[in-house]
């Protein structure tokens, strides 16, 4: 048989690693080409990858959960044209590090462009186009040397990195037996039980399976971790929401502390963070405001039915205010460029809407959102916070933001002092919104108030143009009316 090898390709935007999350086949499966079989996460987005291949899969070459560098083999696939497979001297694909230097030199000695433009098993000399997403992109940036990486190296390890045939693994490399296994050669289990016994250092071999058919529960592999019953760790145990986050265990198994890897999405976010809150001398300013003619207008706007089949709510109207209110202000809409020194003003408006997911804080953008008309602004931001929340942000989404919202009042959070995206001038906060006693025209009546918090950089945003863009804002949802003036 004829063994071809899969290298995970690169996901672009200058990254180099990315998880195994699930794999959509197993061993002895007939694939086509661009099936998918198998979904990978990297920092910024879920990404789901077809195989470049027909045939049957020989070996899934490392586990869910595990992370590996780009051009790491991840599959092996009998395309059943025949041939020898000579023996492979790379290092176990689970080590992140060894499976990159046994990527390259696997690789190095195969026929790239003999290989690359077919898929399937091609004849010889027939080219089919490479699979979208795999191999090198002429617009594509280089991607920057590794520490102590010559040139030369840089270029072979990038060319390297598309998908090519390469001979098999040795015996080290493929999955070792386990007590219980599954048809794919794995042990029982589901994805968040992997993900927890990998957390914990745990081998699923070791751990007898209490579920149906010899599963591995977690509460087997909380038992197997603290030597105590699964009965008595599964009483104590709970997971809260969806993000995964598992609750701190006390009194069955003596545990006090739960461990969370810092990776993926979380890591990305954290470094964001410090890197803007250490070089960026925030101000974050406050206004209150009686919103009641905006809640109006939603309510109108939900019966009008031009909108009857998108999703109306107030952080709609407080975009299309930013919007405005930026090109009254357009200092506000900028960007620091720290190399080259520069403050670049944007005459667009890329909007980022900050959106929680079960894989932590992400920021996709709304690109030329100022050129929208209040139904596409709509649109586009119902499908923002859906493929956001569905792990499927794309990182072209998640780049060239300009401006930022992050709606905290869905919270039930009157405001905050939010951290800027970095490098963008201002971030605002849009609180809660309240019932509240207000005084109209001297008397105490009942309206909706809302609290609006905005951060700027000082090193773009003086007071002054800060405090008139955020009244500018305050304005158009204390009067949508307004609009029609400023717009």
């Amino acid at each position: 048989m004829a063994v071809k090898h899969f290298n995970l390709p690169d996901p672009g935007e200058g990254l180099v690693e990315a998880e195994i999350v699930t794999w959509k086949v197993k061993v002895g499966d007939a694939v086509k080409v661009n099936d998918i079989f198998v979904e990978i996460e990297t920092a910024k987005s879920l990404v789901e990858l077809p195989v470049p291949y027909a045939g049957t899969v020989t070996a899934l070459l490392v586990s869910e959960g595990d992370t590996v560098e780009v051009g790491t083999p991840i599959i092996s696939i009998d395309d059943g044209l025949g041939g020898d497979v000579a023996p492979v001297t790379a290092q176990p694909a689970t080590t992140v590090s060894g499976a990159s230097e046994a990527a390259a030199s696997t690789a190095s000695g195969s026929d790239h462009e003999g290989e690359a433009g077919k898929t399937g098993g091609a004849a010889s000399g027939e080219r089919v186009a490479n699979l979208v997403g795999y191999g090198p992109r002429p617009t594509s940036g280089k991607r920057r040397p590794r520490k102590g990486e010559s040139a030369a190296a840089t270029t072979s390890r990038q060319l390297n990195q598309a998908f090519s045939p390469v001979p098999s693994p040795p015996e080290s490399v493929l999955p070792q037996p386990a007590s219980v296994r599954s048809p794919g050669g794995k042990a029982l289990a589901k994805p968040p039980v992997r993900k927890l016994a990998k957390d914990r250092g745990i081998d699923l071999a070791l751990v007898s399976g209490s579920g149906d058919g010899g599963i591995v529960t977690r509460a087997d592999v909380e038992a197997y971790a603290t030597g105590g019953s699964a009965a008595a760790v599964a009483s104590a145990f709970s997971v809260a929401g969806s993000s995964g986050y598992v609750a701190p265990v006390f009194a069955s198994t003596g545990e006090r502390e739960t461990r969370i890897p810092i990776k993926g999405v979380r890591k990305v976010t954290a470094q964001a963070m410090v890197a803007s809150a250490f070089s960026a001398p925030h101000v974050t300013e406050f206004i209150t405001v009686d919103v009641t003619p905006m809640m109006k207008l939603v309510d109108r706007l939900r019966e009008d039915r031009e909108f009857r089949d998108v999703k109306i709510s107030p952080l709609l109207i407080v975009a299309k205010a930013l919007i405005i209110a930026s090109r009254r202000n357009p200092g506000i809409n900028a960007t620091w460029d720290e190399a080259a020194q520069e403050i670049v003003v944007k005459t667009y408006v890329n909007l980022g809407i900050a959106a929680a997911t079960p894989r932590g804080l992400m920021v996709p953008n709304i690109k030329d959102a100022d050129q929208m008309s209040l139904r596409q602004l709509a649109e586009a931001m119902a499908n923002l916070i859906s493929t956001a929340r569905e792990g499927r942000t794309q990182p072209a989404e998640m780049s060239g933001g300009s401006i930022t919202i992050t709606n905290v009042g869905v919270f039930g959070v009157d405001t905050g002092t939010p951290i800027l995206n970095s490098g963008e001038a201002a971030i605002l906060a849009f609180g809660a919104i309240r019932q509240m006693p207000w005084v109209v025209k001297g008397k105490i009546k009942p309206r909706w108030v809302t609290q609006l918090g905005l951060s700027f950089d000082h090193r773009m945003v003086n007071g002054d143009l800060g405090s008139r863009f955020l009244a500018d804002v305050a304005a158009i949802l204390h009067d949508p009316g307004q609009a029609l003036v400023w717009g």
